[in-house]
């Protein structure tokens, strides 16, 4: 009787351990699919490739995963659009245009346009 209880155990524990590390290695992915990811599909595949090098390459997806977010994007610039970057240089754009005008107010003044008789 003991004998079957223990291969019971036995057998139930290769099944959650079976799907534990099928969880695990997804955990990238999942936290690639919480953050809208671009890469979702391609971290995904690596993880089952992962999976078949026993998790060799899960750090690096994980990291990879981790690196995008929704708000920020890869986060390698602080200017958001719409931003006070953005405002600056509209600023400056329309401080370009008002001298442009100038400069060329200043040159129609000095030409005399050829009359037609």
């Amino acid at each position: 009787m003991l004998d079957y209880i223990a291969l019971g155990i036995l057998c139930f524990a290769a099944v959650v351990l079976f799907y534990g590390i099928i969880l695990l290695h997804d955990i990238p992915y999942e936290i690639a699919v919480h953050r809208n990811h671009p890469h979702q599909d391609a971290i995904h595949a690596a993880g089952w490739v992962s999976l078949f090098t026993l998790h060799v390459l899960w750090p690096f997806l994980w990291i990879w995963a981790m690196l995008y977010r929704e708000d920020r994007g890869w986060g390698f610039s602080t200017d958001k659009p719409g931003g006070a970057g953005v405002a600056d240089l509209a600023q400056e754009l329309a401080a370009l245009r008002q001298r442009v005008e100038q400069l060329e107010g200043q040159r129609n003044a000095g030409v005399e346009t050829p009359r037609e008789e």
